[in-house]
């Protein structure tokens, strides 16, 4: 696979004819996540797979672009960006047996403008040494006084922190999400910094005792020599809300509007949600697939299991403004 920066691409390919044999893709995923994926899917049917990565702007970057992009696919994380992609109007519904039947309806868009191919549960990682079991078996105890000064996280308007805190609303309301909010802040051992393994680095350090984190980055922290002492100072435990289970967004896929090579794009679309490719990612990126027929690794199936929250995605994509107004207005980070 060719990874090339977000300019070349665009350079090389703006304004050109389709390649038959290659598909473009916009992905707010990191490349290490995704490449060995792509890798495959270029062995088996010698289509090429361009990536470029960005941190930001993907939206404006292809309404910007508008029909010469040379964008055929967007691959990103979090149910509320694949809902702004959507109302961007920069992505087409697609048309295949194979995703409706591979993906279940409720990780698809119902318009087929979206599909989920990965999931993650937000969890906490807790120390083995300092916290008990049973300690910590919902999303509200993160709130109990009991825990002051001794809980990190990363940037509270980090998606994946917003999204928590919009689940959080959706099941109990603002008035309730206010108030968890502040005592979750206030049981804050520092000022929120760095990303989920640099919360763990704290616990291991004894900074903290327990931290908000994605299952897949203990897969990462194992698989890393510096960062395995950390992932084994701390246990995964699967809180869940009050009257309802634990929290779970995706990683997902859809088709630009432009999609200069159309045919090749949906062919690795297919092949993300068909049971070669979700075992791939099950395998190496440690996150749970999509399919109901694929198991999870067994590095993941040892952390145990755990009842899904049944928010529809498209309410959390929804809650999502008020959320981050939330989490700005007690100024969390601050």
């Amino acid at each position: 696979m060719r990874l090339t920066a977000l300019s070349a691409l665009a350079a090389s390919l703006l304004g050109s004819t389709a390649l038959a044999q290659e598909v473009n893709v916009y992905s707010y995923r990191q490349p290490e996540l995704i490449e060995p994926i792509f890798d495959v899917f270029t062995e088996e049917t010698g289509i090429a797979v361009n990536v470029a990565f960005l941190n930001k702007g993907m939206v404006e970057r292809l309404q910007a672009e508008g029909d010469r992009s040379p964008a055929d696919l967007v691959f990103t994380v979090d149910i509320a960006r694949l809902a702004e992609i959507v109302e961007a109007g920069v992505i087409q519904p697609v048309e295949s047996e194979v995703l409706t039947a591979d993906i279940p309806a409720e990780f698809r868009d119902p318009e087929n403008r979206w599909f989920a191919v990965t999931s993650r549960a937000r969890v906490v990682y807790a120390s083995k040494e300092r916290v008990a079991d049973g300690d910590i078996t919902t999303y509200e105890d993160l709130a109990d006084p009991k825990w002051k000064g001794r809980i990190c996280t990363r940037s509270g308007t980090h998606e994946y922190n917003v999204a928590l805190a919009g689940a959080y609303m959706l099941h109990h309301g603002e008035e309730a999400t206010r108030d968890w909010l502040e005592g979750l802040k206030a049981n804050l051992a520092r000022k929120p910094q760095g990303n989920d393994r640099a919360q763990v680095k704290a616990i291991w350090s004894g900074e903290c005792d327990i931290s908000l984190g994605n299952t897949y980055y203990m897969g990462q922290m194992v698989a890393d020599p510096e960062q395995k002492e950390w992932a084994d100072s701390v246990r995964l435990l699967f809180p869940v809300f009050e009257g309802g289970g634990s929290h779970v967004n995706i990683s997902g896929i859809a088709l630009t509007k432009a999609a200069p090579n159309k045919e090749n794009a949906i062919k690795l679309m297919e092949f993300l949600a068909s049971p070669e490719g979700q075992q791939l990612y099950a395998e190496l990126n440690n996150e749970y697939p999509i399919s109901p027929d694929t198991p999870p690794s067994d590095l993941v199936a040892s952390w145990g299991s755990f009842e899904p929250d049944e928010l529809q995605l498209m309410d959390l994509a929804k809650s999502r403004p008020p959320a981050l107004r939330m989490i700005e207005e007690v100024d969390f980070d601050g």
